[in-house]
């Protein structure tokens, strides 16, 4: 296990570093009550005293009540500037729109969402001078568990080398609220959606696999599939570069 009286001190200062080289004011993060954005908030806070968390619903109920009310209390507990906005009605505006020109497909209709977040926040941080702190885990990044140019797309990231098992001992360690830290992981982008039932492994396979590379053949093939297929998510897009062509 990590020090994370250490970790929690080096990764303050890694944030207070960035928000003085960009001559930035401030912080903003999608407060989206779950355990990633509960770390990233709290580490934040404690380096920027103007750190401000956002809660972006969208369509489902578990948006508006549990994920809610999970922000809340941690910017409660912690004392972080928290704001909602709804982002249904402009969802259901844009799908509109798009479908008078294309037949969108399910998984483009759900990621819909998370780029929605990602212009609301960057509109909001520039609006403040402010930086926009990512919230994706070592173990999302590594399987491609995020939406490119949604949760994918930020200023900077203070959890990006930690395993989702490590978010927890942190927020433990930190005193988060319970009710974020027992919570089933979940990105809220439908009905009944849970990470690990959509990735088709445990995080805890994955991140025994991440730690050791001990992981079953079967789960071992899952993770491979995964990373494998969303590299390019994890580079910058590919461009023409002369006569050498694409890089």
């Amino acid at each position: 296990m990590r020090n994370y009286e250490r970790e929690n001190a080096s990764r303050v200062e890694f944030i207070k570093t960035v928000i003085k080289n960009a001559n930035a004011d401030g912080i903003v993060f999608a407060n989206s009550g779950g355990k990633d954005a509960a770390l990233v908030g709290i580490l934040c806070k404690q380096a920027c005293s103007n750190t401000m968390g956002i809660s972006l619903p969208c369509n489902t109920r578990q948006n508006y009540d549990s994920d809610i009310q999970d922000a809340l209390l941690l910017s409660k507990q912690f004392e972080i500037e928290h704001r909602t906005i709804s982002l249904s009605k402009t969802y259901a505006s844009l799908v509109a729109a798009i479908s008078e020109v294309a037949v969108l497909a399910d998984s483009a209709a759900i990621n819909i969402a998370p780029r929605l977040r990602m212009t609301t926040m960057y509109a909001i941080a520039a609006s403040h001078n402010s930086l926009v702190a990512g919230t994706d885990n070592r173990s999302e990044i590594y399987t491609g568990y995020f939406t490119k140019w949604g949760d994918g797309a930020y200023d900077f990231n203070p959890i990006a080398d930690l395993t989702a098992t490590e978010v927890i001992e942190f927020l433990k360690y930190l005193g988060a609220p319970s009710s974020i830290i027992q919570k089933p992981p979940s990105a809220g982008l439908y009905e009944g959606q849970t990470d690990e039932g959509e990735m088709g492994v445990t995080y805890a396979s994955l991140d025994n696999f991440l730690m050791t590379g001990q992981v079953s053949a079967h789960d071992e093939a899952i993770i491979s599939r995964l990373h494998t297929c969303s590299h390019h998510k994890r580079r910058l897009p590919v461009t023409y570069v002369g006569g050498d062509g694409c890089v």
